[in-house]
Parts: C-alpha cells; structure tokens; sequence
C-alpha cells in the first residue's frame, strides 16, 4: 500500500522530491509503481495530482448566494424541442397572425349569391347540378349542419338566370319543388330555373 511506502517514495511518486535524488532501486521501485498506476487507471500519473485534487475537496463551499450569482452570470445552454405536430400547429398561427384575417371573396360587379336550400330528410348527401359546374354532382354539395334534413349551400354565380336540379345519395336526380320557375331539359324532366342578381349595381 502507498502509505505504508518510504517517505522518499512516496514524495517522489507525489513529485515533492526529485527523482535523481533516489537511489537505483528506489528509482527501479518507483518506475514499477508508476507503470502499476498507469495500467489501473489508463492514464499518465501526474506528479502532485493527489495534492491538488484534495486541495479542491478542501476548499470551502461558496454559500448559496454566490453560486446564485455564478449561474446568473454563467452562459447557460437552451434546448428548445418540439414535436412535428406542435411545430404545424406553431407555424399556422405564425402565418395567420402576420397575414391577418383572410378576407371575404371580392364579388365583381356582374356576380351574386345563389342560395339553393332543400328538404330531404332521409338523404345521406345532396347535392346542386347546373351548368356552371358542368351538372357534375361531386362539384358543389349541400350541407345539412344541423342534421334536421334541410340542406343549403350559397355558390357565387355570374348574374343572369342558370338551370339546376339535385341529385340526392349521388343517383337521384329530383326538381326543386320550391322552384318558382321551370324548363324542359329536353330527357323529359324539367329542370329548376333560378335567377341571380348582381350584387353591385353599376
């Protein structure tokens, strides 16, 4: 053991005491300690090392105060992590907020707002064919919100008078009975006729 060692020894292991100034055998016994050292620990002795490290351990703590104050003046590092859902959500608020509200389409002066309103209680989807969506039923559907059977849409429509029906579940075709006017479509059903006011008069 270390402590049991010659005093020379030992202060030459510590580097208080020079090493030429050992005997051959001394200095062949401190050599084998050394290398003993080294191979336990995987790194170089350093001469005085044991001193300076209890001369840390000794030293006095600070009081709370000053390690306060050392943290306050001491760089400290930041991680900010956020998951890819948090960071969506982050970034639409951004955009919403630095582009402000998004406005209400602009009408030009030769449009309206056709409002097609129909009961159907039993249906599963209803939806409004004409010629400004190329009577194609996937185009402009109804909603019904309030699940009461009354389904409604307003569709922006050039101005003038435009012919439609509804097709209910995606395969009923039907008239709108609440139409005040009808034309022949020419198959042998009639289809509804509804007129558009320009919402600005020039």
């Amino acid at each position: 053991m270390i402590h049991d060692l010659d005093p020379r020894i030992h202060g030459a292991l510590d580097g208080e005491l020079d090493r030429a100034a050992l005997t051959p055998d001394e200095r062949a016994l401190v050599e084998r300690l050394d290398a003993a050292a080294r191979a336990l620990s995987g790194t170089p002795v350093v001469p005085g090392l044991s001193r300076r490290v209890m001369g840390i351990i000794r030293r006095p703590l600070a009081s709370p105060v000053a390690r306060f104050r050392r943290w306050l003046t001491s760089p400290q590092p930041v991680t900010l992590s956020l998951r890819p859902v948090y960071s969506l959500v982050i970034v639409a608020l951004a955009v919403v907020l630095w582009r402000g509200p998004v406005p209400a389409p602009m009408l030009g002066a030769h449009e309206g707002v056709a409002q097609f309103v129909a009961r159907f209680p039993e249906a599963h989807s209803v939806a409004v064919v004409g010629a400004f969506n190329d009577w194609r039923p996937e185009a402009t559907p109804l909603a019904d919100d309030d699940h009461d059977g009354v389904w409604d849409a307003r569709v922006i429509l050039p101005a003038g008078q435009h012919e439609y029906m509804f097709v209910v579940d995606g395969e009923r075709w039907v008239s709108d009975p609440l139409a005040g006017r009808y034309v022949d479509d020419g198959f042998g059903r009639q289809n509804a006729v509804l007129v558009v006011r320009p919402v600005r008069s020039e």
